[in-house]
Protein backbone atom coordinates (compact mmCIF):
# COMPACT_ATOMS: atom_id res chain seq x y z
CA UNK A 1 0.00 0.00 0.00
CA UNK A 2 1.40 3.39 -0.98
CA UNK A 3 2.17 5.39 2.15
CA UNK A 4 1.01 8.60 0.52
CA UNK A 5 -2.52 7.17 0.38
CA UNK A 6 -2.73 6.75 4.16
CA UNK A 7 -3.96 9.82 6.00
CA UNK A 8 -1.74 11.03 8.84
CA UNK A 9 -4.61 12.67 10.71
CA UNK A 10 -6.88 10.16 12.46
CA UNK A 11 -10.61 11.03 12.35
CA UNK A 12 -11.30 13.58 15.11
CA UNK A 13 -14.57 11.93 16.06
CA UNK A 14 -12.78 8.67 16.80
CA UNK A 15 -9.99 10.37 18.73
CA UNK A 16 -12.52 12.19 20.90
CA UNK A 17 -14.54 9.04 21.38
CA UNK A 18 -11.48 7.08 22.45
CA UNK A 19 -10.58 9.73 25.01
CA UNK A 20 -14.09 9.52 26.44
CA UNK A 21 -13.77 5.73 26.61
CA UNK A 22 -10.29 5.79 28.15
CA UNK A 23 -11.08 8.33 30.86
CA UNK A 24 -14.66 7.13 31.43
CA UNK A 25 -15.95 3.65 30.70
CA UNK A 26 -12.55 1.94 30.83
CA UNK A 27 -12.14 2.93 34.47
CA UNK A 28 -15.19 0.84 35.33
CA UNK A 29 -14.26 -2.07 33.06
CA UNK A 30 -10.48 -2.23 33.40
CA UNK A 31 -10.58 -5.39 35.52
CA UNK A 32 -12.80 -7.11 32.93
CA UNK A 33 -10.54 -6.01 30.08
CA UNK A 34 -7.42 -7.26 31.87
CA UNK A 35 -9.11 -10.60 32.56
CA UNK A 36 -10.22 -10.93 28.92
CA UNK A 37 -6.69 -10.16 27.74
CA UNK A 38 -5.23 -12.77 30.06
CA UNK A 39 -7.75 -15.59 29.63
CA UNK A 40 -9.23 -14.95 26.15
CA UNK A 41 -12.82 -14.46 25.09
CA UNK A 42 -15.57 -16.93 25.93
CA UNK A 43 -18.83 -15.41 24.67
CA UNK A 44 -21.86 -17.67 24.75
CA UNK A 45 -23.76 -15.71 22.09
CA UNK A 46 -22.97 -14.96 18.46
CA UNK A 47 -24.97 -12.24 16.69
CA UNK A 48 -24.98 -11.99 12.89
CA UNK A 49 -26.13 -8.47 12.09
CA UNK A 50 -26.08 -5.84 9.37
CA UNK A 51 -23.28 -3.33 8.80
CA UNK A 52 -25.85 -0.54 9.08
CA UNK A 53 -24.50 2.01 11.55
CA UNK A 54 -27.97 2.42 13.09
CA UNK A 55 -28.29 -1.19 14.25
CA UNK A 56 -25.26 -1.99 16.42
CA UNK A 57 -25.86 -5.18 18.45
CA UNK A 58 -23.57 -4.10 21.30
CA UNK A 59 -25.74 -1.01 21.79
CA UNK A 60 -29.11 -2.73 21.28
CA UNK A 61 -28.29 -5.50 23.78
CA UNK A 62 -26.39 -3.25 26.20
CA UNK A 63 -23.42 -5.63 26.02
CA UNK A 64 -20.10 -5.34 27.80
CA UNK A 65 -16.76 -6.36 26.26
CA UNK A 66 -16.40 -10.11 25.82
CA UNK A 67 -20.12 -10.80 26.14
CA UNK A 68 -21.22 -11.31 22.53
CA UNK A 69 -19.35 -12.31 19.37
CA UNK A 70 -20.60 -10.04 16.59
CA UNK A 71 -20.30 -10.54 12.84
CA UNK A 72 -21.70 -7.81 10.60
CA UNK A 73 -22.17 -7.81 6.85
CA UNK A 74 -24.43 -6.13 4.32
CA UNK A 75 -28.05 -7.09 5.11
CA UNK A 76 -27.11 -9.61 7.86
CA UNK A 77 -26.96 -12.51 5.40
CA UNK A 78 -25.72 -16.04 6.04
CA UNK A 79 -24.56 -17.79 2.87
CA UNK A 80 -25.09 -21.53 2.46
CA UNK A 81 -22.26 -23.90 3.30
CA UNK A 82 -19.87 -23.82 0.32
CA UNK A 83 -16.43 -25.30 1.02
CA UNK A 84 -14.44 -24.12 -2.00
CA UNK A 85 -11.34 -22.05 -2.72
CA UNK A 86 -13.10 -18.67 -2.49
CA UNK A 87 -12.96 -16.30 0.47
CA UNK A 88 -15.83 -16.63 2.96
CA UNK A 89 -15.69 -14.05 5.74
CA UNK A 90 -19.05 -14.75 7.37
CA UNK A 91 -18.62 -18.51 7.06
CA UNK A 92 -15.15 -18.31 8.59
CA UNK A 93 -16.46 -16.29 11.53
CA UNK A 94 -19.31 -18.75 11.99
CA UNK A 95 -16.92 -21.69 11.97
CA UNK A 96 -14.66 -19.98 14.52
CA UNK A 97 -17.57 -19.08 16.82
CA UNK A 98 -19.01 -22.59 16.80
CA UNK A 99 -15.90 -24.75 16.76
CA UNK A 100 -13.36 -22.65 18.66
CA UNK A 101 -15.40 -20.36 20.92
CA UNK A 102 -18.17 -22.95 21.33
CA UNK A 103 -20.98 -20.40 21.49
CA UNK A 104 -24.31 -21.74 22.72
CA UNK A 105 -26.58 -19.34 20.82
CA UNK A 106 -26.55 -17.82 17.33
CA UNK A 107 -28.86 -14.89 16.62
CA UNK A 108 -29.53 -13.63 13.10
CA UNK A 109 -30.81 -10.07 13.53
CA UNK A 110 -32.36 -8.10 10.70
CA UNK A 111 -33.54 -4.53 10.98
CA UNK A 112 -35.96 -2.00 9.54
CA UNK A 113 -35.06 0.30 6.65
CA UNK A 114 -32.28 -2.04 5.51
CA UNK A 115 -30.65 -0.49 2.45
CA UNK A 116 -29.51 -3.81 1.01
CA UNK A 117 -32.96 -5.36 1.26
CA UNK A 118 -34.54 -2.19 -0.13
CA UNK A 119 -32.29 -2.23 -3.18
CA UNK A 120 -33.01 -5.90 -3.81
CA UNK A 121 -36.77 -5.43 -3.35
CA UNK A 122 -36.89 -2.58 -5.86
CA UNK A 123 -34.93 -4.66 -8.35
CA UNK A 124 -37.28 -7.61 -7.74
CA UNK A 125 -40.36 -5.42 -8.19
CA UNK A 126 -39.00 -3.77 -11.31
CA UNK A 127 -38.80 -0.34 -9.74
CA UNK A 128 -36.32 1.92 -11.47
CA UNK A 129 -33.85 2.66 -8.74
CA UNK A 130 -30.12 2.95 -8.35
CA UNK A 131 -28.19 -0.10 -7.14
CA UNK A 132 -26.92 -0.12 -3.58
CA UNK A 133 -23.47 0.67 -4.93
CA UNK A 134 -21.78 0.51 -8.35
CA UNK A 135 -18.99 -1.79 -7.19
CA UNK A 136 -18.08 -5.38 -7.96
CA UNK A 137 -19.40 -7.27 -4.93
CA UNK A 138 -22.76 -6.02 -3.65
CA UNK A 139 -24.91 -7.42 -6.45
CA UNK A 140 -23.68 -10.98 -6.09
CA UNK A 141 -23.86 -10.80 -2.30
CA UNK A 142 -27.46 -9.56 -2.31
CA UNK A 143 -28.49 -12.41 -4.61
CA UNK A 144 -28.39 -14.56 -1.46
CA UNK A 145 -31.82 -13.08 -0.65
CA UNK A 146 -33.48 -14.68 -3.68
CA UNK A 147 -34.68 -17.84 -1.85
CA UNK A 148 -36.31 -15.61 0.79
CA UNK A 149 -38.68 -14.18 -1.82
CA UNK A 150 -40.54 -17.51 -1.76
CA UNK A 151 -41.39 -17.04 1.93
CA UNK A 152 -42.91 -13.55 1.97
CA UNK A 153 -45.65 -13.02 4.54
CA UNK A 154 -47.31 -9.70 3.88
CA UNK A 155 -50.93 -8.81 4.62
CA UNK A 156 -50.74 -5.36 3.02
CA UNK A 157 -49.14 -5.99 -0.36
CA UNK A 158 -50.04 -2.47 -1.49
CA UNK A 159 -47.70 -0.94 1.08
CA UNK A 160 -44.03 -0.67 0.11
CA UNK A 161 -43.12 -0.43 3.81
CA UNK A 162 -45.00 -3.65 4.58
CA UNK A 163 -43.37 -5.46 1.66
CA UNK A 164 -39.99 -4.19 2.81
CA UNK A 165 -40.46 -5.53 6.32
CA UNK A 166 -41.82 -8.83 4.99
CA UNK A 167 -38.66 -9.32 2.93
CA UNK A 168 -36.43 -8.33 5.86
CA UNK A 169 -38.12 -10.96 8.02
CA UNK A 170 -38.08 -13.58 5.24
CA UNK A 171 -34.36 -12.95 4.80
CA UNK A 172 -33.78 -13.75 8.48
CA UNK A 173 -35.66 -17.03 8.09
CA UNK A 174 -33.62 -17.84 4.99
CA UNK A 175 -30.35 -17.11 6.77
CA UNK A 176 -31.38 -19.41 9.61
CA UNK A 177 -32.05 -22.15 7.04
CA UNK A 178 -28.60 -21.55 5.58
CA UNK A 179 -27.07 -21.83 9.04
CA UNK A 180 -28.11 -25.45 9.35
CA UNK A 181 -26.47 -26.25 6.01
CA UNK A 182 -23.18 -26.02 7.96
CA UNK A 183 -22.48 -29.47 9.43
CA UNK A 184 -20.88 -28.05 12.56
CA UNK A 185 -24.04 -26.02 13.25
CA UNK A 186 -26.57 -28.70 12.32
CA UNK A 187 -24.97 -31.44 14.42
CA UNK A 188 -24.74 -29.31 17.57
CA UNK A 189 -28.25 -27.92 17.07
CA UNK A 190 -29.64 -31.45 16.73
CA UNK A 191 -27.92 -32.38 19.98
CA UNK A 192 -29.38 -29.36 21.76
CA UNK A 193 -25.92 -27.92 22.36
CA UNK A 194 -26.49 -24.93 20.07
CA UNK A 195 -29.64 -22.84 19.78
CA UNK A 196 -30.57 -20.71 16.78
CA UNK A 197 -32.66 -17.55 16.96
CA UNK A 198 -34.12 -14.96 14.61
CA UNK A 199 -34.73 -11.31 15.48
CA UNK A 200 -35.66 -8.01 13.82
CA UNK A 201 -34.94 -4.51 15.15
CA UNK A 202 -37.12 -1.49 14.44
CA UNK A 203 -34.72 1.44 14.21
CA UNK A 204 -37.36 4.15 14.47
CA UNK A 205 -39.16 2.71 17.49
CA UNK A 206 -36.27 0.90 19.15
CA UNK A 207 -38.36 -2.27 19.30
CA UNK A 208 -36.88 -5.76 19.13
CA UNK A 209 -38.99 -8.49 17.54
CA UNK A 210 -38.09 -12.16 18.12
CA UNK A 211 -38.97 -15.00 15.76
CA UNK A 212 -41.13 -17.90 16.89
CA UNK A 213 -39.18 -21.03 15.85
CA UNK A 214 -42.39 -22.97 15.22
CA UNK A 215 -44.27 -20.48 13.03
CA UNK A 216 -41.49 -18.22 11.73
CA UNK A 217 -43.53 -15.17 12.77
CA UNK A 218 -42.10 -12.29 14.77
CA UNK A 219 -43.41 -10.86 18.06
CA UNK A 220 -42.18 -7.99 20.23
CA UNK A 221 -39.55 -9.16 22.72
CA UNK A 222 -40.95 -7.13 25.61
CA UNK A 223 -44.36 -8.79 25.17
CA UNK A 224 -42.92 -12.30 25.33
Amino acid sequence: MAREMIEAEFPRRLSDGYKAFFYGRLRHERERMERLAATGQRPEIMVIACCDSRAAPEVIFDAVPGEIFVVRNVANLVPPHAPDDDYHGTSAALEFAVQALKVRHIVVMGHGKCGGVHAYREQMEGVSGEPLSPGDFIGKWMSLIEPATRDLRCEDVESAAARQRALEEASVRNSLANLVSFPCVRILAERGQLRLHGAWFDIAQGELWVMDPQTGDFAQALDA
